[in-house]
């Protein structure tokens, strides 16, 4: 900085040379002395400032021992109130470690609070709903039953702590945005995550098992990172994400069962990020997608099976991104996309196999985007198109094979799907019934 600022002034005098003189005169002299008293003086300041420093650092790491050493005292006290027969002092345990996770020195001391939290719920448990009866646990007795729901309330605090730090602004900080959160395999019987923000980091629920109660996820955003439901069990209970927002990173439901209960997504918004059910079983209960709106990113449903129980995507608004139910199965129960729009956007059915149940467009408009039925296998069952409306955009069943299914677009109005209506007034494709209109060879 002093050279630059010596070369800038010299430049902005103007200078040419410096004029040499034979002898110096006393203020020379004296000048020079200065100037030689003032580089040792610099120098002096600088291996101060260097000295200065390593102390200051030598006192940081000092202080950061003594605040880790404090920590752990407080973490192994903590700890053990988890482990304590009361159910009381197991809940001041658990707040004792949020305590601490929000005063941890470093990050990766933070992290560890979290882990041990997540692992009490990792921890066998049995919910009741999977209990026949009371009179199962130990004696039956009152006791035995409160010191069960004491369990219960002190697992679900461990849920409503983690949803409030999630809540929090990534700049807040006791915030939690960011960090690994592990819940492979915890067996749910309730909680509360609504308006939870997960936005980095790892969220893992893998074959974790939603068997009664009620688990809210109610208006979480999914903004980034990635959240996974691989294998998770819906077998009871309801799991409701009303209102999410999927913005961006990747949720995973690969693999998951759905076999009973309730799973919602009414209302959510998948706008970015990928979404996958590749794989995903629906063999019972019902999942609703009512009112969803999928206007970016990919929504992924491909190998999927469809064997029992309802899943709902009434009225939901297809206008962007892609969604795929390419390879799957429908052979039992119900689906229905009746009154959905597909205004843009790519939804495909390749290469799927009707084989039983119903799906349902019933009123379903088709007015954008690429709809495709391409090579899909129609053989039995029921799919309905009536009242439909196709007034733009493209649906195809190029290379659809119709050997048992009641495939109806009684009603529909429009211009009809492609690969259904030969031409020169050739029967039509076994199974299928088409308004007289389509039918017609008018153009």
């Amino acid at each position: 900085m002093a050279a630059f600022v010596f070369f800038a002034g010299w430049d902005l005098l103007g200078v040419q040379g410096l004029n040499p003189e034979r002898r110096l005169t006393s203020s020379t002299l004296f000048d020079l002395v200065k100037l030689s008293f003032g580089v040792v003086a610099g120098a002096g300041a600088l291996v101060a400032l260097v000295v200065a420093y390593r102390r200051q650092r030598v006192d940081e790491d000092g202080a950061l021992r003594e605040a880790t050493r404090l920590h752990t005292e407080r973490f192994t006290a903590a700890v053990s109130q988890l482990g304590h027969e009361s159910a009381a002092v197991r809940l001041g345990g658990v707040h004792a470690l949020a305590g601490l996770a929000d005063d941890a020195p470093t990050t990766d001391l933070r992290q560890t609070c979290i882990d041990v939290l997540c692992a009490y719920l990792r921890l066998p448990y049995t919910a009741m709903a999977e209990i026949p009866s009371m009179a199962e646990i130990p004696s039956g007795s009152a006791d035995d039953r409160h010191a069960y729901l004491a369990l219960r309330e002190v697992r679900h605090t461990v849920i409503r702590l983690i949803r409030d730090h999630l809540r929090l602004t990534p700049g807040h900080p006791h915030s939690w945005q960011g960090h690994h959160l592990d819940f492979t395999g915890v067996v749910f019987d309730g909680g509360d995550f609504n308006g939870a923000v997960f936005s980095s980091g790892a969220v893992d629920f893998s074959g974790a098992v939603f068997s009664s109660g009620a688990v809210r996820f109610s208006g979480a955003v999914f903004s980034g990172g990635a959240v996974g439901f691989d294998r998770a069990v819906f077998s009871g209970g309801a799991v409701g994400f009303r209102g999410a927002v999927f913005s961006g990173g990747t949720v995973d439901f690969n693999g998951a069962r759905f076999s009973g209960g309730t799973v919602g997504f009414h209302g959510a918004a998948f706008a970015g990020g990928t979404v996958h059910f590749n794989g995903a079983r629906f063999s019972g209960g019902t999942v609703h997608f009512v009112g969803a709106v999928f206007s970016g990113g990919a929504v992924d449903f491909t190998g999927a099976a469809f064997s029992g129980g309802r899943v709902r995507l009434t009225d939901g608004l297809f206008s962007g991104g892609t969604v795929d139910f390419d390879l799957v199965e429908f052979s039992g129960g119900a689906v229905d996309f009746n009154g959905a729009e597909f205004a843009g956007g790519t939804v495909r059915f390749t290469g799927g196999l009707f084989s039983g149940g119903t799906v349902g467009f019933h009123r379903a408009v088709f007015s954008g985007g690429a709809d495709g039925f391409h090579g899909a296998e129609f053989a039995g069952g029921t799919v309905r198109f009536t009242g439909g409306l196709f007034s733009g955009g493209m649906v195809g069943f190029i290379g659809a094979v119709f050997s048992g299914s009641d495939v109806n677009f009684s009603g529909a109005l429009g211009v009809a799907p492609s690969g259904l209506v030969p031409s020169g007034g050739h029967p039509l494709p076994p199974g299928v019934r088409l308004p007289q209109a389509w039918y017609s060879p008018t153009p």
